[in-house]
């Protein structure tokens, strides 16, 4: 009996042991499936907003500054300067007609009121995980090209591919330290997995805004992205080249079977059922056409036509409209770019020095009409231009690149332009200027000119395609000259400019440094040394350890306090390098049009949008054209 009750009481002792390791497997099983879950949860959208906010829900039914109802019709003109000998703007050969990308679509686009949102537009939706190691596209099957054939996950792809080998070098390396793969999951769903180097901020967005191309028409074409073509691609977009005189015309005309037509995301868009580009060879040759009515919208980028040459018939008899229209977009950097590949500019000195020779408040006064003000950050009119001295959470981005950092970025406040007085020349600033140079080793001769110790002259030459630029360029050479400088400005035509610029040979350009709110990886192309040397953007050949590292700072922020603190640092050490004398800006679109085109009453804060959103008034036009003022 009592070895019964042992064989017994052992039995029970197995089973409850057996219970415990089944209930301790149960657990970690649980407990495992919960972590895998927890891995494999995705994110399924309509868009995508690294900060997760997104303006608008799954369901809206179009964009809030758009008016759903637009009239669809009519034709609206705007002007081109110089010339154009290609249809291809995605080459450095050849100069691409205005517009020519117009006819290609994304995945992903932006809107004009939003700041780092991007919506499906070909995808219907977009999956990705938490870590966004990979994204796929689910794309409409409704989508096709001009030409009636569907827009598939392999065009997509084909289009990845076609960029990655035939792109711009400088975006070419950019997307190859994105991507590590493509997947063709369906027909209408890709996959792109990133590599550990990419951005989470911009990856999808870049992916995402790949302008897609048909396969099939560059394999029967036999066409290359990196040639210059005057048969333009097929794209899926809600516009088709129509026709063009090269060097004077190029028109584009609405398809009317667009597929997208109807998407939310379109609505009371691309309302004009032609888009004409009149080209001039000078900008008072296309001021006398526009107030002929040879084109009927205008953008006025002078601000001396602005305040004197606005006073014709048609105008002050109503038949033009002439208005003031906010701009709530950062300042696009316009600036005197210094090409850092010559030796002539190796010393900063020397670029200090010109810094000086440049009187904007005389120019502002004179010649501007008080209508600009200065730029003084790559991101001014904005919250993230660098201001006073660095922040400590600066100094903490700053501090380890001590060794690579221009003087004083630690320790003065971010460097401002320099201020003149109200004459062409400042003779304080001349001193300032005169000094810097005889430091930089650049004395002055008996003949007047600064020489090197090899007896060579400080020449420098400033080369430009406007004659616009003429009344400022000009005194500006007279104070170089002043200070002893072999100086020259070239006023060349548009296609030696391009030839020009695009190899890098020039001393000075007016160029621009468009930066966005949440700058990433395409700070690479304009400031980052691995492209310096072929990039279209980085026109003054910067080369510096310690800005790469700030932009990979810039790249790497998750939060937008950290986003803001890495601009701020990276602004005040690329002002700091004096490659630039920042020109001026203005927060304000000046627009001139002839009275048959309408807008909503607030237009987008970050769009004028006048090709996009704007509308035909066919009765204000019709009249225009029966009192003779407009071409039948």
């Amino acid at each position: 009996m009592l070895e019964l009750l042992q064989i017994n009481y052992l039995v029970e002792i197995r089973n409850r042991l057996i219970a415990f390791v089944c209930l301790i497997f149960f657990v970690l099983l649980v407990s495992t499936a919960s972590v895998l879950n927890a891995d494999q949860h995705t994110i399924k959208a309509h868009g995508f907003n690294f900060f997760g906010e997104l303006k608008y829900p799954n369901d809206f039914q179009h964009l809030d500054y758009v008016n759903p109802n637009a009239p669809k019709g009519g034709e609206i003109s705007i002007w081109g300067f110089g010339t154009f000998d290609s249809m291809n703007p995605y080459s450095r050969k050849g100069r691409a007609a205005s517009l020519s990308s117009a006819p290609f679509e994304s995945l992903l686009v932006e809107t004009g009121d939003e700041i780092g949102s991007s919506y499906g537009l070909l995808a219907e939706s977009i999956e990705y995980p938490a870590d966004q190691k990979w994204v796929i596209f689910k794309l409409r099957k409704e989508a096709q090209f001009s030409d009636g054939t569907p827009v598939t996950a392999d065009d997509v792809a084909f289009t990845y591919n076609l960029f990655l080998e035939q792109g711009l070098p400088s975006y070419r390396a950019v997307l190859a330290e994105i991507v590590q793969g493509v997947e063709v999951i369906g027909p209408y769903t890709i996959k792109y997995i990133f590599s550990d180097q990419a951005s989470k901020r911009d990856a999808i967005p870049i992916v995402g805004g790949l302008p897609v191309k048909s396969q099939a028409w560059f394999e029967r074409s036999q066409a290359r992205l990196d040639e210059s073509r005057m048969e333009p691609a097929v794209g899926s977009g809600p516009y088709v080249l129509d026709s063009f005189e090269i060097n004077r015309w190029v028109k584009y005309r609405r398809n009317p079977e667009y597929w997208g037509a109807s998407l939310p995301i379109n609505r009371g868009r691309s309302n004009f059922d032609e888009i004409r580009v009149e080209y001039f060879a000078d900008t008072n040759a296309a001021f006398e056409a526009f107030k002929s009515g040879a084109y009927t919208m205008r953008v006025e980028n002078s601000s001396k036509s602005w305040a004197t040459a606005y006073d014709f018939p048609a105008l002050n008899d109503g038949h033009v409209v002439k208005k003031l229209m906010p701009d709530g977009g950062i300042a696009n950097g316009q600036s005197f770019v210094m090409n850092l590949r010559r030796e002539k500019f190796s010393d900063i000195r020397v670029r200090k020095a010109l810094s000086y020779l440049f009187n904007f408040e005389w120019s502002r006064e004179s010649l501007f009409y008080g209508q600009y003000a200065r730029i003084n950050s790559f991101w001014e009119n904005s919250d993230l231009a660098a201001t006073g001295l660095p922040s400590s959470e600066e100094m903490m981005l700053l501090s380890p690149l001590e060794s690579d950092l221009p003087s004083g970025v630690l320790t003065q406040d971010a460097i401002m332009a320099p201020v003149s007085g109200t004459k062409p020349m400042d003779r304080s600033n001349l001193r300032k200027a005169n000094a810097l140079l005889d430091d930089a080793g650049w004395p002055v001769g008996a003949d007047g000119l600064r020489r090197n110790a090899s007896g060579d002259t400080l020449k420098i030459e400033i080369i430009e395609d406007s004659a616009a630029f003429d009344r400022i360029v000009l005194p500006f050479v007279e104070n170089m000259k002043a200070a002893g400088i072999d100086a020259e400005y070239d006023r060349i035509d548009p296609a030696q400019y391009t030839d020009r610029t695009r190899n890098y040979d020039f001393d000075i350009i007016t160029d621009q440094f468009p930066m966005s709110y949440e700058p990433s990886s395409g700070l690479k192309q304009y400031f980052g040394s691995e492209t310096a040397d072929d990039s279209v953007f980085n026109s003054m050949g910067l080369k510096s350890s310690a800005v790469d590292t700030l932009i990979e700072h810039v790249v790497a922020a998750e939060n937008k306090s950290d986003l803001k603190v890495a601009v701020k640092a990276l602004d005040r050490t690329l002002r700091a390098y004096n490659f630039w004398i920042p020109q001026w800006y203005n927060d304000q679109h000046r627009v001139a049009y002839w009275d048959m085109y309408e807008h909503p009453e607030e237009i987008a804060p970050y769009d004028l949008g006048y090709l996009d959103y704007w509308w035909y008034n066919e009765g204000k036009a019709k009249a225009l054209k029966d009192a003779g003022f407009l071409r039948q």
